[in-house]
């Protein structure tokens, strides 16, 4: 029995929906269980519902990287109780500005640039809009940027952590048979 190309299209882009729900559903756990546990410095959190956001922005383009990241941040506070909560506009502004940066690197930087170097950008990208929002809206205070430099060290070191447990779930992923069926792996369409 053979397939049409456009059953072939459809199973393509129903594989795609199955794995984007997959990290969604990941991340949405990874980010809960993390909130929930006691923060190592000064509310920091490591971020490791990012590797999810990554993965997906490296497999599917970064149209399903943002609604991974957007998808966590919503339904995670719902699941908090803390929707709209400051806590809530921190994620929300770290979220979109740490997006924003590993998309535009990935889409300028193709395939020179590393999931590693992608979640880095994306870890200083969220701190930026953290203490962003933080000093506009909460800490009125300017000693808070004081606290930068070692936020943006925390960031680094956990953006590379975070980039490399991508680029194994990547690398991982690309070797399994469902991602021999068409282009899912080297999709870079919305």
């Amino acid at each position: 029995m053979t397939s049409s190309a456009a059953e072939a299209v459809q199973l393509e882009k129903i594989r795609r929906e199955i794995f984007l729900a997959l990290f969604i559903a990941l991340a949405v756990a990874i980010y809960t269980v993390e909130a929930l546990l006691p923060s190592p410095v000064l509310g920091l959190r490591l971020g490791f519902a990012n590797i999810l956001a990554l993965a997906a922005l490296f497999l599917f383009g970064a149209r399903a990287a943002w609604t991974v990241t957007l998808a966590r941040i919503f339904i995670g506070a719902l699941l908090l109780g803390n929707l709209f909560s400051p806590g809530f506009l921190l994620s929300l502004a770290g979220g979109t500005a740490a997006m924003t940066l590993m998309s535009a690197a990935k889409t300028l930087g193709g395939r020179f640039i590393s999931p590693i170097g992608v979640s880095v950008l994306g870890a200083v990208g969220h701190i930026a809009g953290q203490m962003l929002v933080a000093s506009l809206l909460l800490v009125r205070h300017p000693g808070l940027w004081n606290l930068g430099p070692v936020f943006m060290l925390v960031a680094v070191a956990t953006g590379v952590m975070n980039g490399l447990a991508a680029s194994l779930l990547i690398e991982t992923l690309r070797g399994h048979p469902v991602f021999h069926y068409g282009s899912v792996a080297n999709a870079d369409h919305p």
